[in-house]
């Protein structure tokens, strides 16, 4: 590949930052001097993909082998795009900026449905045939991981192999398998018959599917008894003896979220209904204070960052959140380092905690009550009543907030219009708190309230994988509505395009047909299909009715508690039948309690030999 007319063209395209590279601590290695190379590829922008966090880990972890040297890989924007295909520049990875065809292996990171036709991108632009059937002995392997990867099936085409799960412990498996094969001189086939009984690993083309007349699935199984009928999930037990990195890249330009990531712990012990993410990184695993404040102590002056920010689903849950907080700011207090707190449950909120914060910098408040009344935070078991969600708001506003950005989910079941109204509601009640509170008198100007709603999309492996979603003409109807009733003074309401959520969720809970509806549209020339200005929902409306299949089949069909669904072959732990239960408790508005004061019995514990802290 001619490197100079790339660095030529890098510079005429808007933020060349994106194909440069040489960030601070970025590896640098010999690449006649290792075994493998992997790249990492994320099938979205720089700055998205800068900012997601398993990239950093996995990054830095296989780095640190001396036989291999991983490489990133982002999904260029159109500008320079354009630019590759004009004068046949191939995908190349940002370290080296070798074509990334020259590669062993490739890694796909999967976390947005809408992201699909840009691993399609990636590839054609790479110079390598889309599906395995296409691909041989000289191409590299295509692998994937990530939360979408737990339905992989709409992707199933595309993909050699598949980690479902953790990747710490199964990378290193992976590739030291893949060293194994290389040197005994087995080829593509065998090397994915080895790997299939590595415990986390899936082969999509050792695994044939059967349908119903309806287009139902009548069964999913094996092609033969030298792999396993099912593929049960990896987990790490030990947080504190994981690999987390000490270091991490800094950019040269702003990305999503420029700044030090701490991964306090692991899964959820909630059980809100509607959340994937809650029931597939089951079970809740801590990394300690100790070991955290260490970590920090290294980011910080590896980095030269100065905000932190706490990862997890529910940081407000971490049990010794009050110690780690106070440690982190009497630690790095002479230095104003600053602690951002993500979306925080009302109910976890303390003002002391705030308090905390506040004394090096102000950082954003954000807050996720994600249904308006209390029957509808009963059905989507949220176990946070309307006084947990006030007494919070006023601590936070006793505290010095003046902004405050609340999440709301329409379209979730059970709905109904008191439901949107109570939306309202609870704006106004938070507003008549602010302006009744002493010390915001005078201050009138500065409260700000966001109110921001996305539309309920059933993902796969949750109590509501049996619903129906809402049509685009409901959600739309629901935003319209709550856009009258919101629009008043201190309010900003934010909503997203129902026609998205509606494809979102036909590939959340698709089969393998939707592959061929997926290359169908990438041909017609969708890509970026979760930015709003590139989606091109008309083509991918003549792409499903080229290919003959239905989207609406798979969004608004109600499923019947015994169908047969794509991913039953995977195992995350959760049971279906445990799913099943919730979801009938949610019509019966029946809560289940945090299954850290009493086991539930989702079936997760018997993964790990007892590891539910």
């Amino acid at each position: 590949m001619d490197k100079q007319l790339l660095d030529k063209l890098i510079a005429q395209v808007e933020k060349p930052v994106r194909y440069m590279g040489n960030e601070y601590n970025m590896i640098v290695k010999d690449v006649n001097k290792v075994d493998i190379r992997f790249a990492f590829a994320f099938p979205d922008v720089y700055e998205v993909g800068m900012s997601h966090l398993g990239m950093k880990i996995l990054y830095h972890l296989i780095n640190d082998r001396e036989d291999s040297y991983c490489e990133r890989v982002f999904a260029p924007w159109t500008d320079m795009e354009e630019k590759m295909r004009q004068y046949n520049i191939p995908m190349f990875a940002l370290e080296t900026k070798d074509p990334i065809k020259e590669f062993d292996i490739i890694g796909f990171t999967l976390q947005y449905e809408m992201s699909y036709t840009n691993i399609l991108n990636i590839l054609d632009l790479g110079q390598i045939p889309l599906t395995w059937k296409e691909r041989n002995e000289d191409h590299p392997l295509i692998i994937a991981g990530g939360p979408c990867a737990y339905n992989m099936e709409p992707l199933a085409d595309f993909f050699d192999l598949v980690v479902m799960g953790e990747g710490e412990e199964v990378i290193h498996e992976l590739l030291d398998l893949y060293l194994e094969c290389k040197e005994e001189g087995l080829d593509r086939l065998g090397f994915l018959y080895k790997a299939a009984n590595i415990k986390g690993v899936y082969i999509p083309r050792f695994y044939n599917v059967q349908y119903h007349e309806d287009g139902r699935i009548a069964k999913v199984a094996p092609i033969n008894q030298r792999v396993p009928k099912t593929i049960q999930k990896r987990i790490v037990k030990n947080l504190d003896k994981t690999y987390y990195p000490d270091t991490m890249i800094v950019p040269y330009m702003d990305i999503v979220h420029d700044r030090i990531m701490l991964e306090i712990f692991r899964g959820c012990t909630r059980g809100c209904r509607f959340c994937q993410a809650g029931m597939i990184y089951r079970p809740v695993r801590e990394r300690s204070p100790e070991k955290l404040l260490k970590l920090a102590e290294k980011l910080v002056e590896n980095t030269g960052y100065e905000e932190i920010s706490l990862s997890s689903l529910s940081t407000g849950d971490y049990s010794q959140l009050e110690d780690l907080v106070k440690g982190l700011m009497e630690r790095f207090k002479e230095k104003r380092v600053g602690l951002s707190l993500p979306s925080l449950r009302l109910d976890s909120f303390a003002k002391e905690l705030a308090d905390e914060v506040q004394k090096v910098r102000k950082t954003g408040l954000t807050f996720a009550p994600e249904a308006g009344s209390q029957r509808l935070r009963d059905v989507i078991n949220k176990g946070i009543t309307e006084e947990d969600l006030m007494n919070s708001i006023e601590d936070a506003f006793m505290s010095g907030w003046t902004s405050v950005k609340l999440y709301f989910m329409i379209g979730l079941p059970e709905e109904t219009e008191e439901d949107l109204q109570g939306i309202e509601d609870l704006v106004r009640k938070i507003k008549d708190c602010y302006f009744s509170l002493e010390r915001t008198k005078g201050r009138k100007k500065a409260l700000k309230i966001t109110v921001s709603t996305s539309s309920f999309v059933p993902k796969a492996f949750t109590p509501f994988q049996w619903v129906a979603q809402n049509s685009m003409e409901e959600l739309t109807e629901k935003q319209k509505h709550l856009q009258r009733i919101l629009r008043t003074k201190y309010v900003q309401y934010n909503w997203n395009d129902p026609k998205v959520s509606f494809l979102e969720a036909v590939f959340a809970r698709g089969d393998r047909r939707l592959g061929r509806v997926l290359r169908r549209a990438w041909e017609k020339g969708c890509s970026f299909d979760g930015w709003a200005e590139l989606f091109k929902y008309d083509l991918w409306m003549e792409a499903f009715e080229e290919e003959g299949i239905d989207p609406h089949f798979y969004t608004n069909r109600k499923r019947e508690m015994d169908e047969v669904f794509p991913w039953d072959h995977i195992d995350v732990g959760v049971t279906k039948k445990y799913l099943w239960s919730e979801y009938e408790k949610a019509i019966k508005m029946e809560l289940t309690s945090d299954c850290r004061l009493q086991c539930t019995g989702c079936g997760v514990n018997m993964l790990g030999e007892g590891i539910c802290q």
